[in-house]
């Protein structure tokens, strides 16, 4: 079989232009699961603490917040704020992580907490 001495190589340099595709598009796709799973971490960790905050805030609204970051912290999450307001809890949550070329970022979670109404409050 002869071959053409242009043609000597350059199945070489279409396997690494293919491998660079494939390490760019697997690169892609473990950054994105890496902030789809930092948002769910962020909003679950949001939506605990918020339930523990209201359901500490009936009782001590001053403790409240701070059962709230304890818990978050627990959860590698960090608490930004934290309000109480007539035994309604609102949270906000913070995680910084860190991807690949892009550097550190953080994720960001809020959530609302509070007693259910009763049937009494409904026909008003």
């Amino acid at each position: 079989m002869e071959m053409n001495a242009k043609d000597r190589g350059s199945a070489t340099l279409w396997g690494v232009a293919f491998m660079s595709l494939l390490m760019a598009l697997a690169t892609t796709v473990a950054t994105v699961g890496s902030v789809r799973i930092a948002r769910h971490r962020v909003n679950s960790a949001a939506d605990l603490s918020a339930l523990a905050a209201a359901r500490s805030a009936v009782i001590d609204p001053e403790a409240a917040c701070a059962k709230a970051g304890k818990l978050a912290a627990r959860n590698g999450v960090e608490l930004t704020e934290c309000k109480i307001t007539n035994d309604i809890a609102d949270v906000w949550m913070a995680l910084s992580i860190s991807l690949p070329l892009l550097g550190s970022r953080t994720i960001t979670g809020r959530s609302r907490a509070g007693p259910a109404p009763t049937l009494l409050e409904n026909d008003r």
